[in-house]
């Protein structure tokens, strides 16, 4: 039997707040492992942390190939799988452009298009060379430089279900800020309730979603700013291929797999390429399945979902078959 009573700690790191919960006899020292292991990754994979495998490789592009951790290839080399099976609508490469846009920043604002223009040719993943003998990498052209924000986090979630396993935990969750990993059930044998965030209304939700044994990410336009002289609003999802924020006609995606990785790229993947396209990928992955909200706030659910999804009051959806 499971104990009832869980251990419970949060961190901050990858520039949000993290939740950790476990239930079992070693529950403490497995949340003292997570903790360890989020702060490891963060050191290797943030490009704000200057002496880090990503930081040293935008450091070096378009100069020198960068030896890095073979965990750090590793990851990098799916990204460019992932990024050539969606078509290029996830890009690791698009950090220059989150710069231009100063995201993540009080002062994000439309930057002038001549500067964008200029900057939009630097993004493409194919302009990242991997070399597997020596696990050196390298950017093709200067000024490149690559973000992992939308793969490092799910990367850290899958880390974390093999640490609660490493403990024997068989009842476990965290929540890394959009994305969220559980492992089994709760201790009654129930599934968790995961609820997603409504992007347009504060402290709401479009619905939850019990789920055991699955990774959840979440990805919405739920920041906005009026920033520039017109009062145009733009949110933090930049689209590879133009430049600005993508205009998909979707406001919120969700993916629900058994890989973190995974689920993290497709979110972001999905809602640059919007419904119809973003269904079609979907088909790509088996075990992988979607919620999506739409600009008029219509919601679409996988079948997959189908009793696993509980909408909020209000919210009317449509199973795609």
């Amino acid at each position: 039997m499971i104990s009832p009573q869980p251990a419970h700690k949060e961190q901050t790191s990858m520039g949000t707040i993290m939740s950790h919960k476990a239930f079992g006899m070693y529950a403490e020292d497995c949340l003292d492992a997570v903790c360890r292991e989020v702060a490891r990754l963060e050191s290797i994979l943030s490009r704000y942390i200057p002496e880090s495998d990503v930081s040293r490789i935008n450091q070096n592009a378009g100069r020198n190939f960068v030896e890095v951790n073979p965990e750090t290839f590793n990851i990098l080399a799916r990204s460019l799988e992932l990024s050539a099976i969606c078509d290029g609508n996830f890009d690791i490469t698009i950090a220059p452009l989150v710069n231009l846009w100063n995201i993540g920043k009080n002062s994000f604002t439309q930057p002038p298009i001549r500067e964008m223009k200029q900057v939009l040719e630097l993004v493409n993943y194919r302009d990242l060379i991997l070399d597997a003998s020596s696990k050196k990498v390298g950017l093709s052209r200067p000024r490149q430089a690559i973000d992992l924000g939308g793969i490092g986090k799910g990367y850290t979630g899958d880390c974390i279900l093999e640490i609660f396993r490493d403990f024997g935990v068989t009842s476990a969750y965290s929540n890394l800020g959009g994305n969220v990993v559980t492992l089994g059930a709760k201790p009654d044998g129930t599934p968790w309730n995961i609820g997603i965030q409504h992007p347009r209304l504060v402290d709401s939700l479009i619905g939850s979603l019990a789920v055991i044994d699955r990774s959840i990410v979440t990805s919405g336009s739920y920041q906005r700013f009026s920033n520039d002289s017109l009062g145009n609003q733009f949110h933090h999802i930049i689209d590879p291929a133009t430049g600005y924020p993508v205009e998909s006609g979707l406001v919120s995606v969700t993916i629900v797999s058994d890989n973190a990785m995974t689920a993290d790229v497709l979110s972001t993947a999905l809602f640059v390429m919007g419904v119809n396209r973003g269904m079609e990928l979907l088909m790509s992955f088996p075990k992988t399945e979607a919620i999506l909200m739409d600009s008029e706030e219509k919601v679409f659910v996988s079948k997959g979902l189908k009793g696993h999804f509980q909408p909020n009051e209000g919210i009317e959806y449509t199973i795609l078959e």
